[in-house]
């Protein structure tokens, strides 16, 4: 943001003149008149600088921040400990300034960057090839599922209920203009219903879209209809937490045809919903069809190693028509955090993340079960979310907690009605059994 732009007017007649312009307004000249704005915007009058400081200051403080409360609340994006060399690194010139590889060979740095991050991706996911990074959890997820259907050449995606309730409304979005037609599975005991699954399995199902853990934190037996969705020549998208990768089986140890997921939580804060940035791997088989761009090795003609665009499938590049998407960047900044975060924790440190995530996310449960104001839902196990009943109206509860410093849970009951006052609680690393036991106390008050 700048605090000062030192344009004058003798300075705008003089960029006017240069430009062969005679007034502003001569730079709009191509609006019509009819959308032009015959007033003046309806703002406050101008303060001095002192005073809108300090007006902004009390705006931001009706803000509840991470910094000044402990968070309990998930449903996609997490309080996650950031390492300080992550953003050290990252505030780095050549890294900050630098927007995407358009002139891609003469910037070895970023190609390299992005490599990377491919490469790591595709060690967590277990798939054989990743692309340069997509703008969050669901456009990946959604396209994947664009992939699939120009894969089969079929047009109907299975996408089961307990994916996040957000990404589901983007794909719908999605196939609405594309003509794809989106079936629910339901779910049984927070998992997947596979006799539901089973039932609406047929000959235009393209792909089935699972999540692992799922909105609720439940991990998926995969296991159990992984056969299924391929004896039936579909595809399986499986989307997934990065960090829970470190302790479960990856996608393509499960038999997923395509990997996705949100990055957030590799680094990348919490920012108020963004931006942040989605991950997209697959088998060699599918390569071709991947969206956005892939980053390859390659050595020059003196044998030294270097990096180039290997594969560019959008439209900026080729012909439109043979274009696999319109998505025409990637998240180049947040995959990079994403690649110095796991660089810095390699696989010891991540390892520890998703330890204490699972062990401290139990701990949480139990103690809040103790409390005798919630109740059990699910049986099957989770990562670092759960689910519980709570035994008053969740706004309730929450509004109660934020008085008390903590920002509580989500309220589950808002995306699915027959869970009534249920309690997406999300533990992370950062959680401490100080502030669990805490949270514990504040509700039985």
């Amino acid at each position: 943001m700048h605090r000062y732009i030192g344009n004058t007017d003798q300075d705008r007649v003089e960029m006017l003149k240069e430009i062969g312009v005679s007034d502003i307004k001569a730079l709009f000249s191509s609006v019509p008149d009819s959308v032009h704005l015959d007033r003046k915007l309806n703002l406050p009058v101008a303060l001095s600088e002192m005073e809108l400081i300090k007006n902004l200051k009390s705006l931001s403080k009706t803000n509840y921040n991470t910094d000044d409360y402990t968070c309990f609340l998930g449903a996609g994006a997490y309080d996650h400990f950031i390492p300080s060399a992550v953003g050290e690194l990252l505030s780095r010139q050549e890294f900050y300034t630098a927007y995407t590889p358009y002139q891609p060979e003469i910037s070895q740095g970023t190609l390299q960057v992005i490599f990377e991050y491919q490469s790591m991706i595709c060690e967590l996911t277990g798939m054989h090839v990743a692309n340069a990074s997509m703008y969050d959890g669901a456009t990946a997820m959604t396209e994947a599922a664009i992939m699939a259907v120009e894969s089969t050449k079929r047009k109907e995606i299975l996408v089961a209920k307990a994916v996040n309730p957000e990404d589901r409304k983007v794909l719908n979005t999605y196939a609405k203009f594309r003509d794809i037609v989106i079936t629910e599975v339901d779910y049984k005991n927070g998992q997947i219903d596979v006799d539901d699954l089973q039932s609406k399995l047929n000959s235009n199902v393209a792909a089935l879209i699972v999540q692992s853990p799922n909105f609720f934190g439940i991990v998926e037996n995969i296991e159990a209809f992984n056969d299924l969705i391929h004896n039936n020549k579909s595809l399986l998208i499986v989307s997934a937490d990065p960090i829970s990768l470190a302790l479960l089986k990856s996608p393509g140890e499960l038999g997923a045809d395509i990997a996705v997921g949100d990055g957030q939580s590799l680094g990348n804060p919490l920012n108020y919903g963004g931006p942040y940035l989605g991950y997209l791997a697959v088998t060699e088989k599918l390569m071709r069809k991947m969206p956005g761009r892939i980053v390859g090795q390659t050595t020059d003609k003196d044998g030294n190693r270097g990096f180039v665009l290997t594969l560019q499938t959008r439209e900026q590049h080729i012909r439109r028509e043979k274009a696999t998407s319109n998505i025409c960047s990637n998240q180049a900044l947040n995959a990079l955090t994403a690649t110095i975060y796991l660089t810095l924790l390699g696989k010891e440190g991540l390892n520890e993340v998703a330890e204490q995530c699972l062990q401290k996310s139990h701990y949480a449960y139990n103690e809040l079960i103790k409390t005798g104001k919630f109740s059990e839902v699910f049986s099957a196990p989770f990562f670092k979310e759960f689910v519980l009943i709570s035994e008053q109206p969740v706004s309730e509860l929450n509004n109660k907690l934020l008085q008390n410093n903590v920002i509580g849970g989500y309220d589950v009951q808002k995306k699915y009605t027959e869970l009534k006052n249920g309690y997406l609680v999300a533990v992370t690393e950062k959680r401490s059994k100080e502030e669990i036991d805490y949270l514990c106390e504040r509700v039985v008050k």
